[in-house]
C-alpha cells in the first residue's frame, strides 16, 4: 500500500476527477478556435484568459498523475516545484510521492484566490497540507525569490506560453538529474525547442501524449 492508494487519498482523487470532468465554465463559448490558440501563445494575456477559464479544473489525466507520483517516488524527491496548482490535484499526487519517500517540500503556484482555496481544502482533506507551501499571485514573481538552493523535480502545467520564462528563473537550483514534466507542452514551441536542443542542457523526450519528460544534465 502507499498514500496513493488508501485512505483518505484514494477515494478523494476518485472524487474529484469526478468534479473535474463535470465543470463547466461560461467563458468556453466566448472563444474561437483561433483566438483560444492565439491566448494559449500569448505572454501578455494569460492572467486574463486562465482567470476566465477559473470554474474549469484543467486538472491533469489520472495517468498523468500517476506517473508524476511514480517519478517522484523513483528518484527520491524531497524538493519539488510546482508551476499551476489549480484545485490541487497533481499537487495530490506529488505531495503523496513526498510522504512516502519520507518528508520534503513541495512549493506550488496559482494565482488564482478560488482556486488557491479549494486546492488548500483538499491537501487538508488528504492530509498532506503540511507538505505544501501554495503561493498565491504570479508564478513569474513568486518563483522568483526564496526557491530552495536544490531542487529534484519541476512540474508545469500553468500557462503553456511561460514554460520557457518559469524554467529560467528555476533551473539555476535544478540538480544534476532533475526531472523536469511539461504537460501539453506541444502549447509551448519555444520550451520544446530549449529542451530538445543538444546544446541545451537537457535529454528530452515526449512520454505519452500529452507530456513532454527532460532531464537536467550537468
Amino acid at each position: 500500500m502507499t498514500t496513493l492508494t488508501e485512505t483518505p487519498l484514494a477515494p478523494l482523487l476518485t472524487r474529484l476527477f469526478k468534479e473535474a470532468a463535470a465543470a463547466t465554465s461560461p467563458a468556453v463559448a466566448r472563444y474561437s478556435n483561433e483566438e483560444r490558440a492565439r491566448l494559449l501563445g500569448s505572454k501578455t494575456e494569460y492572467l486574463d484568459f486562465y482567470g476566465s477559464l477559473k470554474d474549469l479544473w484543467l486538472a491533469v489525466s489520472p495517468e498523468t498523475g500517476t506517473l508524476l507520483y511514480m517519478l517522484a517516488r523513483s528518484t527520491g524527491a524531497r524538493i519539488i516545484v510546482e508551476f499551476g496548482t489549480s484545485f490541487g490535484i497533481s499537487t495530490l499526487y506529488l505531495a503523496a510521492a513526498l510522504r512516502d519517500n519520507g518528508g520534503g517540500r513541495l512549493i506550488s503556484t496559482e494565482f488564482e484566490p478560488s482556486k488557491v482555496t479549494r486546492a488548500k481544502a483538499n491537501l487538508t482533506e488528504g492530509r498532506l497540507l503540511d507538505l505544501v507551501e501554495i503561493r498565491e499571485g504570479d508564478a513569474l514573481e513568486t518563483l522568483s525569490r526564496d526557491l530552495p538552493d536544490r531542487i529534484d523535480l519541476l512540474l508545469l502545467d500553468g500557462a503553456k506560453a511561460l514554460y520557457p520564462e518559469i524554467l529560467s528563473l528555476v533551473e539555476s537550483r535544478l540538480r544534476p538529474g532533475a526531472l523536469v514534466i511539461a504537460d501539453n507542452a506541444d502549447f509551448s514551441p519555444e520550451y520544446l525547442e530549449r529542451v530538445r536542443s543538444p546544446a541545451g542542457g537537457y535529454m528530452s523526450t515526449p512520454f505519452g501524449a500529452d507530456v513532454e519528460l527532460s532531464m537536467r544534465l550537468g
